[in-house]
């Protein structure tokens, strides 16, 4: 029904319009063809000069009430140190494309106004005028080369790649596909490992890292917003799956396609911290409104800003949710921002059917095991007043099987002993050994004493003063978990450094 009422109202619309024009037509007999003709010249040269001075005024004033919220102009300035000479360029690209934008405006709209036909006025006509040739094909060709030298020198600036003997640089890899980024980071080495397409499987390796290459141990896999620091020079690696996107970060004044195939890299330098930004918009009318419609009382625009990577391309239906926030931070922040972050190999490949070093000690887990021991000697030793932590398991400290002695794959954790008495020259230890209930007392007593005077001595080889260590047994006296079954005699079999002294 509602579409033959819509038909209907169609053919309506069809026959007035046939009907105004023969009211016209006789309309036009009645006053003379001559006469009619000319009031339509009028009218339409009228309407020309309306145009020309509405659309002008339209053009300054939306520019002017928008400058706060479009890029390079108003609170918007570059937040990274080329985006400088990008705004500049696309100034004054703006200046002379804006004066023929209002010449050609004015001259287009004015001459038909002026120029329409009247009644007994008579048009001159010019076959040829080699100065105004000369005029708009040399100024023209002046400004364009003019333009693209410039568009080259800003190029040749912004895109060459770093020097392969610099190593003050971060670089980080961007994977687009269908409809998500991929960040990935490099861990504890610097470097990021090999990809290979033909090694993706979306359920454990979405972006086909090569796990025999060590470097992709300790890289790492951003699911949230990711960080950079104010100040660093960053490359980033850019490539997809699947279509064409484009890595995008306007307010860096970062854009480069994600070509499937075809790698390609942006390098940039971050100048404005996330939060100096937001201070930046704070007061400007159109960024202290709700950042939310339906929360009046919630947080203001300029509160919830965020820098954001955008895809550029329209790689189909969900292209809007390729959405990732930038924070941009200080290198002290983002040094511990990345300090959190895990390896993606060690939780997710370790020991998997995928790993292809599985049951063998590779060097990113020795380094992470290396830093979570770190850590816990440093709040250990930060927090003199509080006992609670001082008592640290070596974890990673074994023996042959009912020996003392140590085992090869034990001296990378002492080692890290090492190195915190040697930072800590002030700081004495307790070296407690312990076993599990099994057999006879006096026994595993004796074991684990001798378990306990192996570290020692392993540490003093290394040269630490015997009079900053203490070896103590305590046998299967003080289980941390049950000796009845396989798993708890494990737990119950270790090596625990005690921190006696504190006096840093």
């Amino acid at each position: 029904m509602t579409a033959l009422v819509i038909l209907l109202i169609l053919v309506l619309v069809v026959i007035i319009l046939i009907q105004v024009g023969k009211v016209n037509e006789l309309a036009s007999k009645i006053r003379g063809e001559e006469e009619a003709e000319q009031q339509s010249n009028n009218r339409t040269a009228l309407f020309c000069l309306l145009f020309l001075i509405g659309f002008m005024i339209y053009c300054v004033y939306t520019g002017f009430i928008y400058k706060d919220i479009v890029l390079w102009y108003g609170p918007h300035i570059s937040a990274s140190e080329h985006g400088g000479r990008i705004d500049h360029l696309f100034n004054v690209t703006l200046f002379w494309t804006g004066i023929v934008f209002v010449l050609t405006h004015v001259l287009l709209f004015w001459f038909s106004y002026k120029y329409r036909s009247q009644k007994g006025v008579n048009q001159a006509y010019i076959t040829h005028n080699n100065t105004i040739e000369y005029l708009w094909t040399g100024i023209p060709a002046l400004v364009l080369v003019y333009l693209v030298a410039a568009g080259l020198d800003v190029w040749n600036d912004v895109m060459p790649d770093v020097d392969p003997n610099d190593d003050d640089y971060i670089e980080i890899e961007a994977v687009g596909q269908q409809y998500q980024w991929e960040i990935r980071y490099p861990g504890e080495d610097g470097k990021l490992g090999t990809r290979n397409y033909k090694l993706i499987d979306p359920a454990t390796n979405n972006i086909g890292m090569d796990f025999t290459d060590e470097k992709t141990h300790d890289d790492l896999i951003i699911s949230g917003d990711f960080y950079l620091p104010v100040g660093q020079k960053v490359r980033v690696r850019i490539t997809s799956k699947d279509v064409l996107h484009n890595f995008y970060l306007p307010h860096h004044r970062v854009k480069m396609d994600a070509i499937p195939g075809l790698p390609t890299y942006f390098i940039f330098t971050p100048s404005i911290l996330t939060a100096d930004y937001r201070k930046r918009l704070k007061g400007h009318p159109d960024w202290e409104v709700p950042a939310e419609a339906d929360e009046p009382d919630g947080p203001k625009r300029w509160e919830a800003f965020d820098y954001e990577l955008a895809c550029a391309e329209l790689c189909g239906k969900g292209h809007y949710s390729m959405r990732r926030v930038l924070k941009v931070v200080s290198q002290r922040e983002y040094d511990q921002w990345l300090k959190d972050q895990k390896s993606f190999y060690l939780t997710n490949i370790r020991n998997t059917e995928g790993d292809p070093f599985k049951g063998q000690l590779v060097k990113a887990e020795i380094a992470s095991r290396s830093k979570d021991f770190l850590a816990a000697v440093e709040q250990a030793v930060s927090t003199p007043e509080d006992v609670s932590d001082d008592l640290i398991n070596l974890e990673h400290v074994f023996y042959q099987t009912g020996s003392a002695q140590l085992r090869d794959d034990s001296k990378y954790e002492l080692d890290n002993v090492v190195s915190v008495l040697n930072k800590y020259k002030t700081v004495a230890i307790e070296l407690g050994g312990h076993t599990d209930s099994t057999g006879n007392a006096g026994a595993n007593q004796v074991l684990s004493q001798s378990r306990a005077e192996s570290v020692r001595n392993y540490l003093i080889q290394k040269g630490i003063p015997a009079t900053r260590l203490q070896a103590v047994g305590f046998g299967p006296e003080k289980p941390v978990d049950t000796n009845d079954t396989d798993e708890g005699r494990q737990n119950n079999r270790r090596t625990e450094m005690r921190i006696l002294t504190n006096n840093i």
